[in-house]
């Protein structure tokens, strides 16, 4: 019999919808993402209000071991997200016919599973049930999120300026996923 410390330590990584049991699960391991990685470069007052933005559709949240080591969001798209634009540009579309990706995370501890890249399928498979082509933005400096999404295939559309606040203006790089 496997003690409770070992239960479950071969399972492969899982993705659920996040519940609202999961806040404080998630805002601990943006905790340690962002003492990490600098992720959320500007961190939240709330992070629980930060992972829940208005515009969200849905969100998920990664297991592994029993635990939640990541996390995605998908929402509508807003005024000061740039790569819905360019998208809809691109593709001679609404911008309401895009979903943003966003609040992606996974724990230092847990990379290397294929978590990033199971997260990002789930939000990409309910933007595309909801008719809707799913882009993000990522800031520019964030070389690894950037690598995952293209090598998951996504499009570079292109890196932009955006005025986060008056003292503030940050290079984003805006993608779309791969149109099926």
């Amino acid at each position: 019999m496997k003690s409770e410390s070992t239960a479950g330590a071969d399972l492969p990584p899982s993705v659920r919808q996040r519940t609202d049991r999961d806040p404080g699960d998630c805002a601990r391991v943006l905790t340690e993402v962002h003492e990490h990685d600098g992720y959320p470069v500007n961190w939240p007052d709330d992070p629980g209000t930060w992972l829940t933005p208005p515009s969200l559709i849905a969100s998920w949240v990664a297991q592994l071991d029993g635990r939640i080591v990541g996390h995605v969001g998908l929402s509508w798209s807003s005024a000061g997200d740039a790569a819905p634009g360019l998208w809809s540009a691109h593709a001679g579309v609404s911008r309401d016919a895009t979903a943003v990706v966003n609040r992606l995370f996974v724990a230092p501890s847990a990379r290397g599973h294929g978590i990033g890249a199971l997260l990002m399928a789930r939000a990409v498979a309910e933007a595309r049930h909801h008719g809707l082509h799913p882009v993000l933005d990522v800031v520019a400096s964030d070389t690894a999120a950037s690598a995952l999404y293209e090598r998951l295939g996504w499009q570079l559309l292109a890196t932009v300026e955006q005025q986060w606040s008056p003292e503030q203006k940050v290079t984003v790089r805006c993608y779309a996923a791969a149109v099926t």
